[in-house]
C-alpha cells in the first residue's frame, strides 16, 4: 500500500504506466475501487493509498467500490 502524499507525481505515473499500480483506496473509509472511478478522483490526495492489485486490498481490509467494482461490491456485501 503507498500513500498518495507520500509519492512524486512522475514515480506515482510511471508505477501506474509499468501496471505496478492497479487500484486506488481511500484509507479513512477502507474503500477501494479502478483508478478511473469518479467518486475515487474526487477524494483527498491526503486520504488516498495505492495498490497493486485486488488482493492487497483485501489484505488491508478494505472493501470494494460500490460505483466502479458493482459486482466485486455485491459478493463482499453478501459475506
Amino acid at each position: 500500500m503507498i500513500q498518495h502524499s507520500q509519492i512524486t507525481t512522475e514515480s506515482l505515473r510511471s508505477k501506474i504506466h509499468h501496471r505496478e499500480i492497479r487500484f486506488g483506496g481511500n484509507k479513512k473509509l477502507k474503500i477501494y475501487g479502478l483508478l478511473s472511478c469518479r467518486s475515487g478522483k474526487r477524494m483527498k490526495m491526503d486520504n488516498r493509498v495505492f495498490f497493486t492489485d485486488e488482493k492487497e486490498a483485501l489484505e488491508n481490509d478494505y472493501r470494494p467500490c460500490g460505483h466502479c467494482m458493482k459486482e466485486a461490491y455485491k459478493l463482499w456485501k453478501n459475506q
